[in-house]
């Protein structure tokens, strides 16, 4: 098993996704935690480094929200401790694609949910869902 990080970014009522150029479907922006950081820490520099220095992020606006255990969409035989954070204001600045990511997207109630990984359709977007945070 293996930690990893992802940060729900809201905007008008969807969920900031972005889609990896070496995977099918769309993610929550993050990734894997090094051996040598926090969740927290991991959670600010995926977001960093996925959604390109044009952006703007504020530490103190990060706060962690939900764990659980999935099955990694990449790989059936792998299972994933998901350790989810929000972000707490109005994402500055401007998104760029890069070498790992291909696009992005605000996610709505009404977009494909084929479209999404296995934490983001099975977890994520139900918890919004049930929360108001998305529509």
């Amino acid at each position: 098993m293996i930690d990893v990080v992802g940060t729900m970014f809201f905007k008008d009522g969807k969920l900031l996704i972005d889609k990896p150029r070496k995977r099918p479907t769309y993610q929550m922006i993050g990734g894997r935690v090094d051996a040598y950081e926090s969740t927290e820490e991991a959670a600010i520099r995926e977001c960093r480094e996925e959604l390109g220095d044009k952006v703007v992020l504020d530490k103190k606006d990060f706060s962690f929200v939900m764990d659980f255990i999935e099955t990694a969409t990449s790989d059936p035989t792998l299972k994933i401790h998901m350790h989810v954070f929000m972000y707490n204001n109005n994402l500055e600045g401007e998104l760029t694609i890069s070498d790992e990511i291909e696009s992005f997207m605000w996610f709505g109630i009404n977009d494909d949910f084929n479209l999404l990984s296995n934490t983001l359709k099975n977890k994520v977007i139900p918890w919004c869902i049930e929360n108001n945070l998305i529509k």
